[in-house]
């Protein structure tokens, strides 16, 4: 089944399918150079409810995801034309958009992945997958970052990334620039524990500062998200690294 790249490929609400799993459906953006592979997302996830944008290609999946509104965008990594990480990159740091971005790798590095996260990717799901598995990923980052991925939420922790207000309940915080990009790391990927290594890589590539650099950003969110508040989100998962959490999700 081919369909034209940069199409709008039809919608249907959950009433027309008979799902009954009260999904709510989301407006998505598929950039994927495989016609099989793009056929097969598109036709799962229209049938659940969701209404699909496609390209074929990076240059013509930037256009559509800079001048749409989009409620996530699923990223193949190796594209024509312009790559994945390129892509993200651009979206990000050009047109600061701050849509979810669910990348499509087939390769499954810690250096591919942390290429993506550090490209601005919220989530990766490496090929082969279940479609099923491509959805709840959708929708979690949906829960996680808000409509059009400004707002990162966790419990009453929120984040808006296009401003960088961050505010506890009612209270607003304020932390250092390392402290704000270890925040944002960690509530991206809340409720996964990203490893000690994964985090300075991500903050400072090869070369983070010295050993007690991290420990000491650490402190300094913890102290600013959790010691004021009952209920504790930043947590240390011993011989593993840390997560941002609600306790029930540990």
């Amino acid at each position: 089944m081919n369909k034209p790249v940069g199409r709008t490929y039809g919608a249907r609400t959950l009433s027309d399918t008979g799902d009954g799993s009260g999904t709510d459906a989301m407006h998505l953006l598929l950039i994927e150079d495989s016609q099989d592979l793009a056929a097969n997302i598109c036709e799962y996830l229209e049938a659940r409810g969701h209404v699909m944008d496609a390209a074929g290609d990076g240059v013509t999946g930037l256009h559509l995801a800079v001048v749409n509104s989009y409620d996530a965008i699923i990223l193949d990594v190796g594209l024509p034309g312009m790559d994945g990480f390129t892509v993200c990159q651009k979206l990000r740091q050009e047109a600061h958009k701050q849509t979810p971005v669910l990348m499509l790798t087939a390769r499954d590095t810690l250096k591919d992945k942390l290429s993506g996260f550090g490209s601005g990717a919220d989530d990766y799901l490496v090929k082969p997958f279940a479609l099923q598995e491509l959805e709840v990923r959708l929708q979690a980052l949906l829960r996680r970052g808000g409509t059009g991925g400004t707002m990162l939420r966790v419990a009453d922790l929120t984040l808006n990334t296009d401003t960088l207000q961050i505010k506890r309940g009612d209270r607003a915080i304020t932390l250092a620039p390392t402290a704000l990009k270890l925040l944002m790391l960690l509530m991206r990927a809340s409720p996964r524990v990203l490893s000690r290594r994964d985090i300075e890589m991500a903050l400072w590539g090869d070369l983070p500062p010295d050993s007690d650099a991290l420990r000491t950003h650490i402190h300094a969110l913890r102290a600013a998200i959790d010691k004021k508040f009952p209920v504790k989100l930043l947590h240390t998962v011993h011989g593993m690294g840390f997560q941002i959490a609600v306790p029930d999700a540990l």
